[in-house]
């Protein structure tokens, strides 16, 4: 055996593929962006372990926290092939403020998550402009989260994103089954397209059968629009419609229509012994689900078990303020229709009809 010495490899975390330097480069990107979101209620800057939020306990009587998590899901597969980050932070927030909202809570504040193979500060500073504008428009402050870079887990362009909400409900003031009656009324409000759920069907439809590309111009969407930018178009967010609707009308109960589609949502919002019958022949789905649909060869019953065909939230109302309801939905810009009543018998819900066809 030889006695000469060896000289062995220094190695460093970032040889092995975490790049500090570039995660706090990241993280200075972002403050700017999360500043904007600052409710007066945050504690503290950024930077800290933990996100501190002061809630005023003389505003409430008997408050009630509520909090939900969740991601984007594969719709992040079509923004890493477009190379467009600064929409699907909008589509983070409102997965979360959303759900929020159905029980008639507040958004306060959100904290996300965003895993990565390799930290580059200018795409993580796109994502974090969305997720700052999702807040923004949700009312709710960005008070903290974390950024991972994960070698050898992902690939260095790819990354997951998730977040977790809080919000605030009166106790008295929380919507659900509980107070929903016969004769109650469900009022639909539109949304802007596919939002975040059922991609692995989009992609396998359009991509896999279809053979379709993202730059294809798709002529029912108009204006030229292409295939790309139809699926990104980010999740409406509907806290602040839903808390005005709140306030100003008799809601009983709020329903976020996501996977599972609209009866799988709207179910979960009406108690025992009580139905909807929603009438397909109220509204149009939006064109992308025609396009889906007859690309990929998808059958009916797979299409409203997937998707949400066009309607985003459910109000369910008293029966005497239907036409108030809508006249507020109206006033935010927010398209909005009756699609059915509740009923004695079996809890479901039930789509019955043929839905109206464009033109």
């Amino acid at each position: 055996m030889s006695s000469a010495s060896t000289t062995r490899r220094t190695i460093s975390y970032q040889s092995s593929g975490v790049d500090i330097a570039a995660g706090d480069r990241a993280v200075e990107a972002l403050k700017p962006l999360i500043r904007k979101t600052v409710r007066p209620e945050v504690v503290g800057g950024i930077g800290g372990f933990a996100g501190l939020f002061a809630l005023d306990t003389e505003k409430y009587k008997k408050p009630l926290l509520a909090s939900s998590t969740d991601g984007v899901g594969t719709k992040l597969v079509i923004a890493q092939k477009l190379d467009i980050h600064d929409t699907v932070g909008i589509d983070l927030v409102a997965m979360v403020v959303d759900d929020l909202v159905v029980c008639g809570a507040e958004p306060l504040f959100l904290l996300d998550y965003i895993a990565t193979g390799q930290v580059v500060p200018e795409r993580i500073a796109d994502i974090g402009a969305g997720i700052a504008d999702g807040c923004r428009y949700a009312g709710c402050s960005l008070i903290g989260g974390e950024i991972a870079e994960h070698p050898g887990v992902m690939r260095p362009d790819d990354y997951d994103i998730s977040a977790t909400g809080v919000g605030v409900v009166e106790a008295d003031q929380l919507l659900g089954p509980d107070r929903v009656k016969p004769g109650d009324v469900a009022i639909a409000m539109r949304a802007s397209g596919v939002h975040s759920n059922g991609f692995s069907l989009v992609r396998e439809a359009l991509f896999g059968v279809g053979g379709m590309d993202l730059g294809t111009v798709v002529p029912e969407f108009g204006n030229q629009r292409t295939l790309g930018e139809e699926l990104m178009t980010p999740t409406h967010i509907y806290a602040k419609d839903c808390l005005e609707l709140a306030k100003e009308c008799d809601v009983h109960a709020f329903a976020h229509i996501t996977g599972g589609g609209i009866a799988g949502n709207l179910v979960r919002s009406l108690p025992e012994g009580l139905q909807i019958e929603v009438d397909r022949a109220t509204w149009t789905p939006n064109p992308v689900f025609d396009v889906v649909q007859r690309v990929g060869g998808i059958g009916d019953e797979e299409m409203e078990r997937t998707f949400n065909m066009g309607i985003g939230m459910v109000a369910i109302v008293a029966p005497d303020q239907v036409d108030r309801s809508l006249a507020v939905l109206t006033a935010r810009h927010v398209e909005a229709w009756t699609i059915g009543e509740v009923a004695a018998g079996d809890a479901g819900v039930k789509l019955a009809g043929d839905y109206l066809t464009a033109g």
